[in-house]
Protein backbone atom coordinates (compact mmCIF):
# COMPACT_ATOMS: atom_id res chain seq x y z
CA UNK A 1 0.00 0.00 0.00
CA UNK A 2 1.61 3.55 -1.30
CA UNK A 3 0.34 6.62 1.46
CA UNK A 4 -1.31 9.96 -0.32
CA UNK A 5 1.39 12.21 1.00
CA UNK A 6 -0.86 15.38 -0.42
CA UNK A 7 -3.89 13.91 1.39
CA UNK A 8 -1.55 13.43 4.99
CA UNK A 9 0.01 16.66 4.46
CA UNK A 10 -3.20 18.52 4.15
CA UNK A 11 -4.64 16.41 7.26
CA UNK A 12 -1.47 17.57 9.11
CA UNK A 13 -1.90 21.25 8.31
CA UNK A 14 -5.46 20.80 9.05
CA UNK A 15 -5.26 19.37 12.63
CA UNK A 16 -2.05 22.07 13.53
CA UNK A 17 -4.49 25.03 12.29
CA UNK A 18 -7.41 23.39 14.39
CA UNK A 19 -5.05 22.06 17.43
CA UNK A 20 -7.36 19.33 17.07
CA UNK A 21 -5.44 16.03 19.57
CA UNK A 22 -8.71 14.29 17.98
CA UNK A 23 -7.66 14.80 14.50
CA UNK A 24 -3.84 13.81 14.75
CA UNK A 25 -4.57 10.52 16.57
CA UNK A 26 -6.57 9.41 13.89
CA UNK A 27 -4.39 10.68 10.91
CA UNK A 28 -1.41 8.66 12.98
CA UNK A 29 -4.00 5.63 12.74
CA UNK A 30 -4.32 5.54 9.25
CA UNK A 31 -0.49 6.35 8.31
CA UNK A 32 1.72 4.87 10.29
CA UNK A 33 5.00 5.94 8.51
CA UNK A 34 4.36 9.18 9.98
CA UNK A 35 6.38 7.69 13.30
CA UNK A 36 9.25 6.54 10.84
CA UNK A 37 11.41 9.11 12.87
CA UNK A 38 10.84 7.43 16.02
CA UNK A 39 11.99 4.40 14.84
CA UNK A 40 15.56 2.96 15.43
CA UNK A 41 15.58 1.70 12.16
CA UNK A 42 13.42 1.62 8.68
CA UNK A 43 13.41 -1.82 7.62
CA UNK A 44 11.71 -5.01 9.53
CA UNK A 45 9.41 -2.84 11.60
CA UNK A 46 6.99 -4.53 13.97
CA UNK A 47 3.26 -2.96 13.65
CA UNK A 48 2.19 -0.17 15.89
CA UNK A 49 -0.72 -0.35 18.22
CA UNK A 50 -2.69 2.15 19.69
CA UNK A 51 -4.37 3.21 23.15
CA UNK A 52 -2.81 0.21 25.42
CA UNK A 53 -4.13 0.44 28.66
CA UNK A 54 -2.28 -0.58 31.72
CA UNK A 55 -3.26 -0.37 35.69
CA UNK A 56 -6.89 1.52 36.38
CA UNK A 57 -6.30 4.71 34.61
CA UNK A 58 -3.01 4.93 32.39
CA UNK A 59 -3.38 4.51 28.44
CA UNK A 60 -0.25 4.95 26.07
CA UNK A 61 -1.22 6.67 22.70
CA UNK A 62 1.02 4.31 20.38
CA UNK A 63 3.37 1.33 20.82
CA UNK A 64 5.68 -0.83 19.02
CA UNK A 65 8.47 -3.18 19.37
CA UNK A 66 12.42 -2.23 18.45
CA UNK A 67 13.05 -6.66 17.98
CA UNK A 68 16.94 -5.68 19.29
CA UNK A 69 19.32 -8.71 18.97
CA UNK A 70 19.72 -7.97 22.81
CA UNK A 71 16.60 -8.32 23.83
CA UNK A 72 12.74 -6.77 23.25
CA UNK A 73 12.45 -2.84 23.48
CA UNK A 74 8.77 -1.50 23.73
CA UNK A 75 8.54 2.35 22.66
CA UNK A 76 5.62 4.02 24.27
CA UNK A 77 4.40 7.78 23.29
CA UNK A 78 1.92 10.43 24.41
CA UNK A 79 1.07 12.89 21.49
CA UNK A 80 0.02 16.19 22.76
CA UNK A 81 -2.45 18.14 21.57
CA UNK A 82 -0.76 20.30 18.05
CA UNK A 83 0.10 24.17 18.99
CA UNK A 84 0.15 23.13 22.73
CA UNK A 85 2.14 26.18 24.80
CA UNK A 86 5.31 24.82 25.95
CA UNK A 87 6.28 27.58 28.86
CA UNK A 88 4.88 30.64 30.04
CA UNK A 89 6.36 34.39 29.48
CA UNK A 90 8.86 33.84 32.74
CA UNK A 91 9.86 30.96 31.06
CA UNK A 92 8.27 28.22 33.25
CA UNK A 93 7.18 25.21 31.62
CA UNK A 94 3.52 25.21 31.04
CA UNK A 95 0.28 23.53 32.51
CA UNK A 96 0.29 21.49 29.24
CA UNK A 97 3.85 20.74 29.31
CA UNK A 98 3.97 19.58 32.74
CA UNK A 99 0.59 17.51 32.14
CA UNK A 100 2.30 15.56 29.11
CA UNK A 101 5.69 15.16 31.21
CA UNK A 102 3.74 14.02 34.30
CA UNK A 103 1.91 11.72 32.51
CA UNK A 104 4.46 9.90 30.59
CA UNK A 105 6.17 9.64 34.27
CA UNK A 106 2.97 8.06 35.84
CA UNK A 107 3.69 5.24 33.19
CA UNK A 108 7.60 5.00 34.27
CA UNK A 109 6.18 5.03 38.16
CA UNK A 110 3.61 2.19 37.40
CA UNK A 111 5.97 -0.06 35.84
CA UNK A 112 8.40 0.54 38.34
CA UNK A 113 6.29 -0.20 41.03
CA UNK A 114 4.56 -3.29 39.41
CA UNK A 115 7.31 -4.77 37.05
CA UNK A 116 5.03 -8.05 36.20
CA UNK A 117 2.88 -5.84 34.19
CA UNK A 118 5.32 -5.60 31.84
CA UNK A 119 5.44 -9.26 30.87
CA UNK A 120 1.65 -9.59 31.20
CA UNK A 121 1.02 -6.84 28.67
CA UNK A 122 4.11 -6.84 26.35
CA UNK A 123 5.10 -10.52 26.57
CA UNK A 124 8.94 -9.57 27.37
CA UNK A 125 10.81 -6.96 28.27
CA UNK A 126 14.10 -5.65 28.42
CA UNK A 127 13.46 -1.77 27.75
CA UNK A 128 10.95 0.60 27.65
CA UNK A 129 11.46 3.51 25.93
CA UNK A 130 9.13 6.95 26.54
CA UNK A 131 8.40 9.40 23.94
CA UNK A 132 6.88 12.73 24.49
CA UNK A 133 5.44 14.41 21.34
CA UNK A 134 4.83 17.96 21.65
CA UNK A 135 4.85 21.61 20.52
CA UNK A 136 6.54 22.87 16.96
CA UNK A 137 10.38 23.25 16.39
CA UNK A 138 10.44 26.99 16.54
CA UNK A 139 8.96 26.48 20.05
CA UNK A 140 11.83 24.39 21.05
CA UNK A 141 14.23 25.96 19.28
CA UNK A 142 14.75 29.07 21.58
CA UNK A 143 17.21 28.90 23.81
CA UNK A 144 15.44 28.47 27.14
CA UNK A 145 13.65 25.48 25.61
CA UNK A 146 16.18 23.74 23.87
CA UNK A 147 18.38 24.12 27.60
CA UNK A 148 15.44 22.91 29.32
CA UNK A 149 14.40 19.98 26.70
CA UNK A 150 17.95 18.86 27.16
CA UNK A 151 18.01 18.63 31.02
CA UNK A 152 14.65 16.65 30.66
CA UNK A 153 16.07 14.29 27.83
CA UNK A 154 18.99 13.23 30.30
CA UNK A 155 15.79 11.64 32.58
CA UNK A 156 15.08 9.05 30.57
CA UNK A 157 11.75 10.70 28.62
CA UNK A 158 12.44 11.75 24.97
CA UNK A 159 10.46 14.84 24.28
CA UNK A 160 10.29 15.34 20.41
CA UNK A 161 8.54 18.44 18.63
CA UNK A 162 5.07 17.83 15.61
CA UNK A 163 8.35 17.94 12.93
CA UNK A 164 9.08 14.59 13.15
CA UNK A 165 5.70 14.08 11.29
CA UNK A 166 7.25 16.83 9.00
CA UNK A 167 10.43 15.14 8.53
CA UNK A 168 8.84 11.73 7.42
CA UNK A 169 6.64 13.41 4.78
CA UNK A 170 9.32 14.70 3.05
CA UNK A 171 11.89 12.04 3.86
CA UNK A 172 8.90 9.41 2.49
CA UNK A 173 8.95 11.66 -0.55
CA UNK A 174 12.67 11.33 -1.45
CA UNK A 175 13.17 7.88 -0.68
CA UNK A 176 9.85 6.04 -0.76
CA UNK A 177 11.67 2.48 -1.60
CA UNK A 178 12.90 2.47 2.22
CA UNK A 179 9.64 2.86 3.72
CA UNK A 180 8.75 -1.00 2.25
CA UNK A 181 8.04 -2.17 5.80
CA UNK A 182 5.81 0.30 6.67
CA UNK A 183 3.86 -0.39 4.05
CA UNK A 184 3.64 -3.90 4.65
CA UNK A 185 2.05 -2.20 8.29
CA UNK A 186 0.40 0.77 6.98
CA UNK A 187 -2.23 0.95 9.30
CA UNK A 188 -1.69 1.45 13.56
CA UNK A 189 -3.62 -2.02 14.97
CA UNK A 190 -5.91 -1.71 17.91
CA UNK A 191 -4.72 -2.57 21.68
CA UNK A 192 -6.88 -5.76 21.48
CA UNK A 193 -4.71 -7.33 19.01
CA UNK A 194 -1.26 -6.80 20.41
CA UNK A 195 -1.46 -10.13 23.12
CA UNK A 196 -1.79 -12.33 20.20
CA UNK A 197 0.37 -10.36 18.29
CA UNK A 198 3.37 -11.46 20.40
CA UNK A 199 2.38 -14.64 21.53
CA UNK A 200 2.73 -15.47 17.58
CA UNK A 201 6.18 -13.98 17.40
CA UNK A 202 9.02 -16.33 18.27
CA UNK A 203 11.24 -13.87 18.93
CA UNK A 204 9.21 -12.56 22.11
CA UNK A 205 8.68 -16.09 23.38
CA UNK A 206 12.02 -16.86 23.13
CA UNK A 207 12.86 -13.88 24.86
CA UNK A 208 9.56 -14.80 27.60
CA UNK A 209 11.87 -17.67 28.72
CA UNK A 210 14.78 -16.29 28.99
CA UNK A 211 13.96 -12.36 31.06
CA UNK A 212 12.15 -12.56 34.16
Amino acid sequence: MDFDLEKVREQLVKARSNSSERELLQLLKENSFLFSELFSRHFGIQPVFSEVSFGNNFRCDFCWLNDNSDGPEWVLVEIEKPCARLFNQDNEPSAELNHGIEQVKSWQRYFEFHPAEKRRIFGAVSKLRYILVIGEKSDWDEKEASLWRAFENQNSIEIRSMNIFDRAIENYEKFPDHYWSFKENPLVLNARKLQTYWEEYPYIMTWRKILP
